[in-house]
């Protein structure tokens, strides 16, 4: 398992999610195409992430809910 792939997820949602709520399916995919390509910038395989957490759109779906941007 790769807490490398959790991390970098969690510090990008911090420093990425919009302070609004929304639950657009099409804004919060976009956000996990960001999220997705900003970690393999960085060096960090999809696999590293999907390891931890079973979809990204749904942790980020999750968080935004919450509007606080953390799952």
């Amino acid at each position: 398992m790769s807490k490398r792939g959790i991390n970098f997820l969690d510090e990008w949602m911090a420093e990425n999610l919009p302070d609004t709520i929304t639950d657009d399916p099409i804004a919060i995919g976009a956000l996990a195409d960001r999220a997705l390509e900003a970690a393999r910038k960085a060096g960090i395989a999809s696999t590293e992430i999907s390891e931890e957490v079973p979809s990204v759109f749904e942790v980020i779906a999750e968080a935004m809910a919450r509007h606080d941007g953390m799952p």
